[in-house]
């Protein structure tokens, strides 16, 4: 449990992962093991944006570590189509093209730091993990507060702007409805969301992957 950036090391010393070993052997959770800890390898110091999630994708090879991406070849799930097409439609100049479902360059290129408040899930059981991470995935937004106060959190829906007492710069949060196909509909859509996250951090970010 140590394949993380240094910087997060005061965060890690406060917490006991000993039982993640047997939470693997237990039941078949996803992500694999390797990419449970993935988001951490990114410097604290260098987040631009903390895109929050709440839980792993649940389905076999979908999740791999970071909120809203899977591999490529895994089809594109609904909630991250829904971001794309915002993206398209609030950038038409950009002329993105979104063949993948695959956000590591958000991740690697642009410091977009995809956290879920769970960091695993059961094969097939949404939420079921969320109570061996939240304490911890909680502490995880105050640090990254604490650290980086020129970060940007995005918190999309009601379960991300609950995360909002983690967060001391309360004039970097940005909310907005969630993407998910239930939720989008409510004002999602044509909300310029990103274009206000770009306005935030006073910087363009390329969103193409």
């Amino acid at each position: 449990m140590n394949n993380y950036h240094e910087s997060w090391k005061p965060l890690f010393e406060q917490f006991d992962f000993d039982d993640v070993e047997q939470m693997y052997e237990k039941d078949e959770v996803y992500p694999k093991k390797e990419h449970l800890l993935r988001v951490f390898e990114m410097d604290v110091r260098e987040i631009r944006v903390l895109l929050l999630g709440q839980d792993p994708y649940h389905g076999p090879g979908q999740a791999h570590g970071l909120s809203f991406s899977v591999p490529n070849g895994v089809a594109i799930p609904p909630s991250l189509r829904n971001i794309y097409k915002e993206l398209q439609d609030g950038y038409p100049e950009r002329n993105y093209i979104f063949k993948s479902g695959n956000l590591e360059k958000w991740f690697y290129r642009e410091k977009i730091f995809l956290l879920n408040s769970s960091l695993s899930v059961v094969k097939g059981k949404p939420g079921s993990m969320m109570d061996i991470w939240e304490d911890f995935t909680n502490e995880a937004i105050k640090f990254v507060s604490e650290q980086n106060p020129k970060c940007v959190f995005l918190l999309l829906g009601n379960f991300a702007k609950a995360k909002d007492c983690f967060i001391a710069n309360k004039d970097r949060i940005i909310k907005g409805v969630h993407p998910s196909p239930m939720a989008a509909r409510y004002g999602f859509f044509g909300s310029g969301i990103f274009k206000q996250v770009e306005e935030k951090l006073n910087e363009k970010i390329d969103w193409s992957i």
